[in-house]
């Protein structure tokens, strides 16, 4: 039970009278609640359990994370952009996205820091963070007007996403040119993302990640029938899941965190089989409900989804999570200061890196830390895939890119918007 509303009540009620839950709900598969006159119409008609219900999302994470919000009551949070700050132009700039499920917490985290420090720092801060399933269009056209010319980049940049961090014609063209710097002061990082198997401290000392989301896969035990229960990513390759599969290919960071660790470790003949494989593409907010697709449209056997919401699944769905036993694929949390400003980036480099940003990624959304004071709650075999930094240095990334999803769909055979 709540106790700021009960799950007898209707949609409307809970977001009319806590608004700041909105963003909640559309985070989770309740898009349809970003329009108000949905929300005064069906929202009125259907009560939280039952919406709940019909989605085979489990109630008691969902209220949870509801009452977390309430309780931090940031509606001011809306657009991540406070008026005075969209006004004037900072001494710097910080932009990015942020995973839907913890812009609010994390974002208020660094709201309240910046209040109380504000005044010791002695310069004003120019910020965007919006919400990741927004996109990156506009971060990655400031970056395409700044035509080389490094004065015209943000000082930091928060944000998933490999195309724009790795792309020659994105911030990759300044990769070697000294640009950006590693400014965490960190030796190594949180056990879980620093040992024998993997590392995600870059050897160059020019990029660092704060957390990262993984991808693991879900099975749909109604619909997999007498197929042996696929337990790793070469076993989603294999014939008998051909025209099964459904891909997280509308959250374009995922997607290409996906396709370059498939190439990457299973090469081309990889990506070839994973072109068969695919049935449909979704987002990751729809994948939690995909057993009950409708409108005549195939049930997907196996859904790729971002660990947080693989864990939203509720133990009566037909719907079992599955971590892969040759690991979760990374999507990295990237963090990228500007060497020139770094007295004036450093003391947010710090507060990202902290163990209360870490707890924030960790605990509310299952996006592992890399910070070493953290706990990220995982058992031991809860191992990653890492496509490594040697390949990242060694490969122009965005044209990479550009290559495996050429052959990727050829294999697929299909067209998606």
């Amino acid at each position: 039970m709540s106790n700021y509303f009960k799950a007898s009540d209707t949609i409307f009620h809970i977001t009319e009278t806590y608004p700041e839950t909105i963003e909640v709900f559309i985070a989770n598969g309740f898009e349809n609640l970003s329009n108000p006159v949905m929300r005064r119409t069906l929202g009125k008609t259907i009560s939280l359990e039952t919406a709940l219900s019909m989605r085979k999302v489990n109630q008691e994470l969902f209220i949870k994370k509801l009452e977390e919000v309430i309780g931090r009551k940031a509606p001011s949070l809306t657009d991540g952009l406070t008026p005075a700050q969209s006004e004037n132009k900072g001494d710097i700039r910080i932009e990015g996205v942020l995973p839907c499920p913890i812009r609010i917490p994390l974002l208020e985290k660094f709201e309240s820091w910046l209040e109380e420090n504000q005044s010791s720092l002695g310069y004003e801060v120019e910020y965007h963070l919006k919400s990741a399933n927004l996109g990156l269009d506009d971060v990655k056209d400031r970056v395409i007007l700044a035509d080389g010319d490094p004065d015209g980049l943000s000082d930091l940049y928060l944000s998933a996403g490999f195309d724009l961090f790795f792309d020659k014609k994105m911030i990759g063209g300044y990769q070697d040119s000294g640009v950006f710097e590693d400014l965490s002061g960190m030796e190594r990082l949180n056990p879980d993302l620093d040992n024998d198997n993997i590392s995600l401290k870059d050897p160059k000392n020019q990029y660092a990640i704060i957390g990262i989301v993984p991808a693991v896969f879900m099975v749909n035990t109604n619909v997999l029938g007498d197929r042996p229960l696929p337990e790793s990513w070469a076993d989603l390759m294999k014939p008998e899941f051909e025209n099964s599969i459904s891909l997280p290919m509308k959250d374009l960071d995922m997607f290409n965190a996906f396709l370059l660790h498939i190439y990457r470790f299973y090469g081309e003949e990889g990506i070839e089989k994973m072109g068969k494989a695919l049935l449909q593409s979704m987002h990751p907010a729809q994948m939690i409900k995909s057993h009950k697709l409708k409108d005549g449209n195939k049930v997907p056997a196996i859904t790729v989804a971002p660990y947080f919401f693989a864990s939203m699944t509720d133990e009566k769905s037909p719907m079992r999570p599955v971590w892969p036993k040759d690991g979760a694929i990374i999507s990295p949390i990237f963090l990228l200061a500007k060497s020139k400003n770094k007295e004036k980036v450093k003391p947010f480099v710090d507060l990202l890196y902290s163990k209360e940003i870490g707890d924030i990624l960790s605990s509310n959304g299952k996006f592992p830390s890399t910070n070493p004071l953290v706990d990220n709650g995982l058992t031991p075999d809860q191992k990653f895939m890492w496509i490594g930094w040697d390949f990242i240095h060694n490969n122009d990334i965005g044209e990479l890119i550009k290559k495996i999803e050429k052959q990727f769909f050829s294999a697929a055979q299909k067209e998606f918007l």
